[in-house]
């Protein structure tokens, strides 16, 4: 393996840490603690605050994790994983990193940020149990695709 492979994996491999580490964090520490703030304009300035953030690092580490995976498939001329199920760990690698990169670029900040806002205003609980329900869904799919990618990549698959 040439010198930019393996600096494009560990880029990778970081990316992915810090964005789904993020992810978790998120999901099983910041929501949960946020929910059980009672005042709600705290509950939603707090999410906001740290949501930001986070938003920022999520941005950076797709980006990278993007390039990254796009140079490694480019380098190993693996185009033709996509037309093998048996690589469905790169379908779903992909998957999950289209989904985020569309949230965070596209839905979150032209749609799903005003929407949630109005949401938390009018019933805080209900708006964030349905903002954890997905993180939850996101950050489950996100654990499967790495699952499979660490087994794949090792030939366990």
């Amino acid at each position: 393996m040439d010198t930019l492979f393996i600096l494009a994996r560990i880029l990778h491999v970081i990316g992915v840490v810090l964005w789904i580490g993020g992810v978790a964090f998120v999901t099983t520490v910041l929501i949960p603690a946020i929910r059980r703030i009672s005042d709600k304009n705290e509950k939603l300035a707090l999410f906001d605050k740290l949501e930001r953030k986070f938003s920022f690092q999520a941005k950076i580490t797709t980006v990278i994790t993007g390039i990254s995976g796009f140079y490694m498939l480019e380098s190993l001329n693996a185009w033709n994983r996509y037309l093998d199920l048996s690589f469905w760990w790169i379908h779903l690698m992909t998957l999950v990193w289209l989904i985020f990169t569309l949230l965070l670029f596209v839905l979150e900040p032209l749609i799903f940020h005003k929407i949630f806002h109005e949401k938390a205003m009018r019933d805080p609980d209900k708006a964030f149990r349905q903002i954890h329900i997905m993180h939850i869904f996101l950050l489950t799919l996100s654990l499967v695709a790495i699952l499979g990618a660490v087994a794949g990549v090792r030939g366990y698959l």
